[in-house]
């Protein structure tokens, strides 16, 4: 695999925002054009002795006025501008014929919009072996190595869809002691054996398949969807006499599967590499605090956004959330926002082609009843909005976007990942759900939360989650980011369902 270097975000602007949740406008900014920096992080080449200066007095404001705090984090090489790209359907009538102008425009819109990372799901690989392919290689080999080629001519890199655990039962590759007999995903046009991570021929099997896609796509990294119901221990059914249960198994400490991750999380991250992650629903891996990922990817199933929020929030980081529109509802796009930008995390953009759901409805293809299977029925309910809307709103993904879509979803986006970028520039000390400390004239309202993000500039970030509105007074001057010609202040109104956006005032 080329060795690229790790882009950095955070050559952005020193601006932030206040936007008040279901006020659309509210917060000006176009998409992000500036130059991010492909080599190294502005505090590594470019920070001046006066910069210095500024993000140490920054940080020892919060060192010496922050008593308690969730979590403190030094934010390095992470890259929050990410979206999930269509490629297009899968299963369908005919191979992927490759990138077009279509792909070509709509790559140029997510580099102009800040996006870093392009990540594909299972339509670029052939699971079903309905063209000559198989899970890991591309349905069209040619076509994907010049998407991949489109994604890099553009500064951005691109991860693609593996599965450390997944493999259909109807792969003739698929042996019967790689997994616990029932232990089976059956959904649409899955029907998943879950290989064991304790299993000695799925590894022997999995490991070097799993580096050649890395080495023969040239990509920057893998999205593991981890196909595995936690804990080996506690799952039915006996072990297969392919296993070797060498490892300690408890809640906290899953040790066959933590093995298996780590060998791949080495691997990818030798190369230089990125590895994002999941597990299931809301859950980190039980690894015992063996670093295992880049981006923990959350969300699947869960139904009610302030739960995720809760679940995840204390998450190893870098955690990207993804409401799951088929279960969960939200009054407006600012959730996604309100949610996560608090907690350090970022939401991710779900882009590419339109998916219009044909892939439920493929002819040869094995597809329970409509009745009782979610998947097809939103299949269904997808394809039936596509030809009534064929110009958009457009769904990018059956399993995570809203149906019909929202057109202010890629704009809000926008306007939040711009004000995002400068807050976690490489070097900046992140202080998570301020507790005690000198930072406001009193204790915040119990459904207020505050972080702070520390390096040359002060960030305050202020969330209430209260129906109610709630008054804030800072210690020193802030200004508002969606304002920032406005006088420093240090009284805050803030609405409920709310997130506001400060930066410190340098006269403060």
């Amino acid at each position: 695999m080329n060795r690229r270097e790790f882009l950095t975000a955070g050559a952005g602007a020193s601006a932030a925002a206040t936007v008040v949740l279901g006020s659309p406008g509210s917060t000006a900014g176009a998409p992000v054009t500036e130059t991010i920096s492909t080599t190294a992080a502005p505090i590594l080449n470019r920070y001046t002795a006066a910069d210095h200066r500024r993000r140490l007095q920054n940080i020892a404001l919060c060192e010496g006025g922050i008593r308690k705090c969730m979590r403190k984090h030094l934010v390095t090489s992470y890259l929050p501008g990410q979206a999930c790209y269509n490629l297009g359907e899968y299963p369908s009538r005919k191979p992927w014929g490759g990138p077009s102008e279509y792909d070509e425009q709509e790559l140029d819109r997510l580099r102009d919009h800040g996006i870093r990372l392009v990540q594909v799901f299972e339509e670029w690989h052939d699971m079903l072996r309905l063209f000559g392919g198989n899970r890991f290689s591309a349905a069209n080999p040619a076509g994907f190595k010049r998407f991949v080629d489109m994604v890099h001519q553009r500064g951005m890199k691109i991860i693609a869809y593996i599965s450390s655990g997944f493999l259909q039962t109807t792969d003739p590759d698929l042996r019967p002691e790689w997994f616990r007999k029932g232990d089976v995903l059956k959904v649409g046009y899955w029907n998943m054996a879950r290989c064991s991570p304790a299993s000695v021929g799925w590894r022997a099997y999995l490991l070097p398949r799993v580096m050649r896609v890395l080495d023969e796509y040239g990509l920057d990294g893998i999205y593991n969807d981890c196909g595995y119901v936690l804990n080996c221990w506690n799952r039915s059914g006996s072990p297969t006499k392919d296993e070797v249960l060498a490892f300690e198994e408890t809640a906290a400490h899953d040790g066959a599967l933590a093995d298996l991750l780590a060998l791949l999380y080495a691997e990818v991250k030798r190369r230089g590499g990125i590895v994002k992650l999941h597990i299931s629903g809301a859950s980190q891996p039980p690894t015992g605090g063996v670093k295992v990922y880049d981006y923990l990817w959350v969300g699947e199933g869960v139904g009610n956004a302030d739960g995720l929020r809760k679940a995840v929030k204390n998450h190893e980081p870098y955690v990207v959330p993804c409401i799951d529109m088929t279960h969960a509802k939200i009054d407006t796009e600012g959730e996604h926002y309100l949610h996560s930008i608090p907690y350090m995390q970022f939401p991710l953009l779900l882009a590419g082609r339109p998916f219009t759901g044909e892939s439920g409805m493929v002819p040869g293809i094995e597809y329970p009843p409509a009745e009782k299977d979610f998947w097809v029925r939103r299949c269904h309910k997808v394809w039936e909005h596509y030809k009534a809307n064929p110009d958009g709103p457009h769904v990018y993904s059956l399993a995570w976007d809203a149906v019909p879509g929202r057109p202010e979803t890629r704009p809000t986006h926008a306007r939040w990942l711009k004000q995002y970028f400068p807050m976690v520039e490489g070097g900046t000390r992140v202080y998570l759900q301020i507790g005690e400390s000198d930072m406001f004239a009193h204790p915040l309202p119990e459904n207020v939360v505050a972080s702070a993000f520390a390096n040359c500039e002060l960030y305050l970030v202020l969330a209430n989650y209260d129906q109610s509105p709630a008054k804030i007074e800072t210690s020193t001057a802030y200004v508002p980011v969606a304002d920032p010609s406005a006088a420093p202040r240090s009284r805050w109104d803030l609405k409920g369902r709310s997130l506001h956006i400060l930066r410190r005032s340098r006269t403060a």
